[in-house]
C-alpha cells in the first residue's frame, strides 16, 4: 500500500502510465467532461421515473381531458356526435386493455383527450337552440321571468319564452336578455308580456377577445336586447314547473337576505355584504369595483373557493365545538365526521344561495370532495383531490374551460396545493428550531403562510387576468395581506351569523360588524389601487403564449422532482412570447362604424360614428394604453364631415371611414384603405373593407404588410358554430388585402347625332 499523502509508484515504468481498455483510443485523445452526460441522461431519467410512479398519473387526467375540450372549441364546424363518442368509448376501451402494458399511460391521456372532445360535443348537441342572427325591432314577447338581476343603473332578466311575434321574421327563440329601467324588473316566476327590441348575441369585439355569443348560448340565451314601454304581469297559460318555482324560491330568499342587510347597511358596504352572501355583485358603484380590481381584490365578490372555504370552515369548527362541549360524544362517537357532513350541508345550501355559477360549482365540488376524504378517513388536500373536482365540473360544464373564473380558481388553487403538498413541509421542516419557535409563537409561521398563499395565487393566475383582462395587480399580495384576514376573520363570520340569527330578528348587530369589516376592506383596496404603478397595463397576446403559460404552470404544480423547474422556464418563454407579439395598426368593429388606426404617435386614433364605450374600453385595454373612452386625444389626427372621416397611418397612408354612397367615390380615389358598412362598388381603386366582408368575418384587425394588410377575423374562414352560424350567403374572402390596379374604362361606342348628320 501506498504511504498516505505520497503519490503511488507507478508500475511496469511509464506502459503504466497508459489506461487500458476502451478508453485508450487512437490518438490518446479523452475529452473533458465525457462522463457527464450519461450521468445527467441517468438523473433525468430517474426523475421521470419517479414522475410516472404510482399516484402520478391520474392529477393528469383532467388535463388531457380538458385539452379535448379545448380542441372542440378550436373546430371551424360541428363535430358529428355519434362520431366523437363512438371514438372516445373505443380509446377508452382500448386503454382498458392495455391497463397491464407500459402503453397504457399514454393510451389513457389519448382516451382523456377523445373523451373530453366528445363531452363538449355532447353538452352542445343537449342544449342545441336557435341564436338570433339579425336585429329585431318592436318584438312582441310572453313568457316567464328565470333569473332577475339588480344592476348600478339598470335592471337586468331572463325570459323564457313561451310565445313570440316579430314582423317579417318567423324565428323563434327559446330565452331571452332583457334590460330594464332600475327598479322595474319583474319578479322571478312571473309570467309576462312585453314589447322588446332584440340583438344577435354579442360577438367578440375584436380577434382572439372574449366570445361573449359562446357564453349566453350555453346559458341558453338566443338574444339579448331591452325592453319597450310597460310589462305587464298576467295569469300564465300553463305551469311554469318546479325548476322555476324553485328560482322563484331562492331568489325571494335572496331578495329577504338583502332587505335585512338594507336595513342596516347601505351603499357599497350592502352591495358588498349582498354579493359575498349571495353572489348579486352588480349593484356595486363603478369605482369601487375598479379599485377592487386594481388592488387585487376582485375575487372577493366572486363567490369562489375562499368563500367555500370560509363557510365550510366555520360550521366545521362550530359544529365541531359544540359537540366537544358534551362529554359522551367525543368518547364514543366520530364528532369530526359529523361536523364534516355540516359542513358539506351548509356549503350546498351556500351553492344554491348564491346562484350556483361555475366558479361557485367548482368551489363547491373541491370542498365537498375535501370533506367527503375526511368522513371515509382519507387525505383531504391533495392533487387527487383537484383532479377530482376538475373532472367533475368539466364533464357538468365543458364550456367552463375557457371561462376565465374556471382558468384563474384552478390555476390558484393548483398554487395552493402544490404549496400545501410540498412547500409547506420543506419551509417548517424544523419546527423545533429555537428561532422557528419563537416566530412561530408570535404568528410569524401564520403571517408567512399568509403571504405565501396571496404570491402563489396571484402569480398562478397573472396570465389568465392579463389574458383576459390586460392588466395585472403589481401590489395584489399587499392587497391581499392588509384585507383578507379581516375579511377571514370577521366579515364572513359576521354575514353567516346573520343569516343564523335573520328568522329571530337578533341580526342587526351582525350586518353592523359586517359593515366594519367591509369598511376596512374597502379603505385597504382604494389606498393600493391608488399607489404608483398600481395598473400594469398588458397588450393582448393570444391564445398560443397563453396555452404555453399554462403548460409552465401545471409543471411546475403537479411535478414533484426538480423537473418542476423546467416549468419555470416555459413559463419564461411564454412570457418573451407574448410581450414580442406585435399589436394590429388598425381595428375594425364588426359593424363597420367604428374604427381605431395607429398613428405616427404610437397610439390608436378613433374614427367614430357611433358611441360604444364597452367597445372602446376593450380595443384601448387590449393595446395596453392607459387612456379612457372619453379622452380627447383618441380624436387627434381625425378628419370628419357628413360624408365620412379621415386619418393617416404611421406611414402617411390615408384611412377612410365613408358614411354616405356619394363619397365612396372620392375615397376610392384617394385612400390606401375605405372602410364602410355599405357595400363598396367593383370598381373601387382603394382596398375595401365593406359589409359584404364584415357579415362574413366579423370584427377585423389589420397589421401592414408590404403595401398591403394582414386580415386577423373574429370568424375562421368556413366556420360556422352554434352560437355562431354562418348567415346565408357568405363570401370567402382572402385573409389579405393588396393595392387595386385601376379597373379600365371602356369608352362609349356611340356616335354622336352630329357626327352622323355630318357623315351623312
Amino acid at each position: 500500500m501506498a504511504e498516505p499523502g505520497r503519490p503511488q509508484r507507478l508500475s511496469q515504468g511509464i506502459a503504466g502510465t497508459w489506461p487500458t481498455g476502451r478508453a485508450a483510443s487512437a490518438g490518446g485523445f479523452v475529452p473533458a467532461g465525457s462522463g457527464v452526460w450519461p450521468g445527467v441522461v441517468g438523473t433525468l431519467r430517474e426523475w421521470a421515473k419517479a414522475e410516472a410512479g404510482a399516484g402520478r398519473l391520474f392529477p393528469w387526467v383532467p388535463i388531457a381531458f380538458g385539452c379535448g375540450i379545448a380542441l372542440y372549441f378550436t373546430a371551424d364546424h360541428e363535430p358529428v356526435l355519434w362520431v366523437t363518442v363512438a371514438t372516445a368509448a373505443a380509446l377508452t376501451l382500448g386503454a382498458a386493455l392495455l391497463r397491464r402494458s407500459r402503453w397504457f399511460a399514454p393510451a389513457i391521456m389519448i382516451a382523456a383527450v377523445a373523451a373530453g372532445f366528445a363531452a363538449a360535443t355532447w353538452k352542445t348537441a343537449r342544449i342545441a337552440h336557435t341564436v338570433l342572427a339579425k336585429p329585431l325591432y318592436s318584438v312582441s314577447l310572453s313568457g316567464f321571468v328565470e333569473t332577475r338581476d339588480i344592476r348600478e343603473r339598470t335592471d337586468r332578466f331572463v325570459l323564457r319564452v313561451t310565445a313570440m311575434e316579430a314582423q317579417r321574421s318567423d324565428v323563434k327563440l327559446e330565452r331571452v336578455r332583457l334590460s330594464v329601467r332600475k327598479g322595474t324588473a319583474p319578479d322571478v316566476g312571473s309570467f309576462v308580456q312585453l314589447k322588446a327590441r332584440l340583438m344577435p348575441p354579442l360577438s367578440p369585439l375584436r380577434p382572439g377577445s372574449y366570445d361573449f355569443s359562446r357564453d349566453m348560448f350555453f346559458q341558453g340565451i338566443g338574444a339579448s336586447g331591452f325592453a319597450m314601454g310597460a310589462i305587464t304581469t298576467v295569469t300564465p297559460p300553463v305551469p311554469g314547473g318546479l325548476q322555476l318555482r324553485y328560482a322563484a324560491v331562492m331568489q325571494g330568499l335572496r331578495d329577504a337576505i338583502d332587505a335585512r342587510i338594507r336595513a342596516t347597511l347601505d351603499g357599497d358596504n350592502r352591495a358588498i355584504a349582498t354579493a359575498l352572501l349571495t353572489g348579486r355583485r352588480d349593484a356595486i358603484t363603478t369605482p369601487v369595483n375598479d379599485a377592487m380590481f386594481i388592488s387585487g381584490l376582485g375575487h372577493v365578490l366572486s363567490i369562489s373557493g375562499y368563500h367555500m372555504a370560509v363557510v365550510a370552515g366555520v360550521v366545521f369548527f362550530a359544529v365541531r365545538a359544540l359537540l366537544a362541549l358534551v362529554p359522551g360524544l367525543t368518547v364514543g362517537f366520530p364528532i369530526k365526521k359529523w361536523s364534516a357532513a355540516a359542513a358539506l350541508a351548509a356549503s350546498a345550501f351556500y351553492l344554491l344561495l348564491s346562484g350556483a355559477e361555475v366558479a361557485t360549482q367548482r368551489s363547491f365540488f373541491m370542498t365537498a370532495v375535501v370533506l367527503i376524504a375526511v368522513i371515509v378517513d382519507r387525505r383531504a388536500i391533495t392533487f387527487r383531490t383537484l383532479a377530482v373536482a376538475a373532472l367533475i365540473v368539466l364533464a357538468v360544464a365543458p364550456e367552463a374551460l375557457v371561462h376565465p373564473s374556471f382558468q384563474m380558481s384552478f390555476a390558484a388553487t393548483l398554487g395552493l396545493v402544490a404549496l400545501v403538498q410540498v412547500g409547506m413541509p420543506s419551509l417548517f421542516a424544523s419546527p423545533d428550531h429555537s428561532a422557528t419557535a419563537r416566530i412561530a409563537l408570535w404568528g410569524g409561521r401564520e403571517i408567512a403562510m399568509l403571504f405565501m398563499a396571496s404570491m402563489i395565487a396571484g402569480l398562478a393566475t397573472t396570465p389568465y387576468a392579463a389574458f383576459h383582462f390586460h392588466r395585472v395587480t403589481p401590489y395584489g399580495v399587499l392587497a391581499n395581506l392588509g384585507a383578507m384576514p379581516v375579511v377571514s376573520a370577521l366579515v364572513m363570520p359576521a354575514g353567516l351569523l346573520g343569516l343564523l340569527a335573520a328568522p329571530f330578528g337578533l341580526d342587526g348587530v351582525f350586518w353592523w360588524l359586517m359593515g366594519i369589516g367591509i369598511d376596512w376592506m374597502i379603505l385597504v383596496t382604494r389606498w393600493v389601487a391608488a399607489l404608483p404603478g398600481a395598473v400594469g397595463h398588458v397588450a393582448a397576446f393570444g391564445t398560443a403564449p397563453l396555452i404555453v403559460a399554462s403548460l409552465g404552470l401545471v409543471l411546475m404544480g403537479l411535478l414533484r422532482t426538480p423537473l418542476r423547474w423546467s416549468g419555470a422556464f416555459v413559463l419564461v418563454a411564454a412570457t418573451i412570447w407574448g410581450l414580442s407579439i406585435r399589436q394590429p395598426d388598425i381595428l375594425i368593429a364588426g359593424d363597420g362604424q367604428n374604427v381605431a388606426v395607429r398613428g405616427r404617435d404610437g397610439q390608436l386614433h378613433l374614427i367614430r360614428t357611433k358611441k360604444d364605450n364597452f367597445l372602446l374600453k376593450e380595443w384601448l385595454a387590449a393595446d395596453a394604453d392607459p387612456r379612457d373612452a372619453a379622452s380627447g386625444s383618441l380624436g387627434d389626427g381625425v378628419s370628419c364631415d357628413d360624408a365620412g372621416c379621415v386619418t393617416p397611418l404611421a406611414d402617411g397612408r390615408m384611412i377612410a371611414l365613408a358614411l354616405r354612397i356619394d363619397a365612396l367615390a372620392d375615397d376610392c380615389s384617394r385612400a390606401a384603405l375605405v372602410v364602410t358598412a355599405r357595400p363598396a362598388p367593383p370598381d373601387c381603386t382603394a382596398m375595401v373593407v365593406d359589409r359584404p366582408r364584415l357579415v362574413s368575418q366579423g370584427a377585423l384587425a389589420l397589421t401592414p404588410r408590404g403595401d398591403g394588410f394582414a386580415i386577423q377575423s373574429v370568424r375562421a374562414r368556413g366556420a360556422n358554430r352554434p352560437w355562431s352560424p354562418a348567415a346565408a350567403g357568405d363570401g370567402d374572402f382572402e385573409l389579405t388585402l393588396v393595392p387595386r390596379s385601376a379597373a379600365p374604362r371602356f369608352k362609349d361606342a356611340t356616335p354622336s347625332e352630329a357626327d352622323l348628320q355630318a357623315e351623312d
